[in-house]
Parts: C-alpha cells; sequence; structure tokens
C-alpha cells in the first residue's frame, strides 16, 4: 500500500472549490491515476489527522491538445491525463491547507 503523500499530489484550489468547500464540506485533490476511493479515503484521514471522510468521488481528466505556431512552423502538444478527487468531509470538519507546520 502506498503512503499517503503519494496518494495526494497536492489541492485543487479554485474559486469554484473554494465556495464547495465553505457551503458543502467538498475539497478536490489532485491524485495518483491508480489510486482507488478507499485508498484516496485512507490517505486524507492519514494526512489530515481530525478529519473524517464521508464520501470521495473520482473523475479521470483528460489532457488538452495545445499547438504553438513558432517560426520553425507548428509545434503540436499535449498535457498529460491526470485524476481528479472531490471529498466530501463530515459535517463540522474542514482542512487548513495554510497553517503553519
Amino acid at each position: 500500500m502506498k503512503r499517503a503523500f503519494q496518494i495526494i499530489l497536492k489541492p485543487i484550489l479554485t474559486e469554484k472549490m473554494l465556495k464547495q468547500q465553505e457551503a458543502l464540506s467538498k475539497y478536490a485533490f489532485m491524485v495518483e491515476k491508480t489510486a482507488t476511493k478507499i485508498d484516496i479515503k485512507r490517505a486524507i484521514q492519514e494526512r489530515f489527522n481530525d478529519v473524517t471522510v464521508k464520501h470521495v468521488q473520482t473523475v479521470n481528466v483528460h489532457g488538452k491538445s495545445k499547438q504553438m505556431n513558432t517560426r520553425r512552423g507548428i509545434t503540436r502538444g499535449r498535457r498529460s491525463n491526470w485524476k481528479k478527487a472531490i471529498v466530501t468531509l463530515r459535517k463540522g470538519d474542514s482542512i487548513n491547507f495554510f497553517e503553519n507546520q
């Protein structure tokens, strides 16, 4: 079994997710592609000690295709695919990403 810091890569802090954090106690994370919902739940509870995970939703996000015009012609590329997990916490629980550690 992988450790929590190997499963949870980074939090997703967008304006939409900040609104959901305040209203619904939902938090989004970029996670490893092979992580299951059970792995994600255990990793969140291990990494952030005082929280209880109520529900986990996962989404496989496909990378966008990109195209750039340069002096040498058109350069085509693609961003990599990644996995997003939206975690709902028990009512009253919260995660503070900006506290001093």
